[in-house]
């Protein structure tokens, strides 16, 4: 499946956005907040690829322009959400790209997808303590804060952390999109 946005193409990844993938997630300030260690290689990336981001429900975000993956934006159901008719966003943007808008747009574009083609009734979004970009996308996206877990095991890069959770739910979905 593709979606488009009005700077956006949000597309599956393959094998070939391995460079790509590697210029972005090599950069600690990239992956570290969100609890996976930077990438090491292109081979790294393309096992990355090969491995997590060609999950059902993941996307490369791309500028229209070039079609070039600067980011993911995905759903997964491995940690909050549990049911079927739940989901847990996940997403990231490469460094040069952040600031712009295009973490949130890439988001609202899936979360669309998940309330009005896929039915689902709550999109649940974590955050580690400190990474306040991305909780500032959660904000702005209008997810509400739910609880907060200390002591999480972060097996990826071999730490202990805070996890926060927000939630969206569809009436909430609904609401905001009323408003616009």
């Amino acid at each position: 499946m593709i979606f488009e946005t009005k700077r956006l193409i949000l597309r599956p990844w393959c094998e070939d956005d391995a460079e790509e993938l590697y210029k972005h997630a090599k950069d600690k300030e990239v992956g570290l907040p969100a609890g996976w260690p930077a990438h090491t290689s292109i081979e790294n990336s393309r096992q990355i690829i090969h491995d997590v981001l060609t999950a059902d429900e993941t996307y490369a975000i791309c500028l229209k322009g070039d079609g070039k993956p600067i980011g993911s934006v995905g759903f997964h159901r491995n940690d909050i959400a549990q049911s079927d008719d739940e989901y847990e966003l996940g997403y990231w943007i490469g460094k040069e790209f952040w600031g712009q808008g295009l973490a949130c747009e890439a988001s609202f574009e899936l979360l669309r997808h998940a309330f009005e083609d896929l039915g689902m009734k709550k999109i649940w979004c974590g955050y580690y303590d400190g990474n306040t970009k991305s909780r500032r996308v959660m904000e702005k996206l209008g997810f509400i804060y739910h609880h907060s877990t200390e002591g999480l095991e972060v097996k990826q890069v071999n730490e202990i952390r805070t996890g926060h959770v927000m939630l969206m739910t569809r009436e909430m979905w609904k609401k905001i999109n009323s408003e616009n």
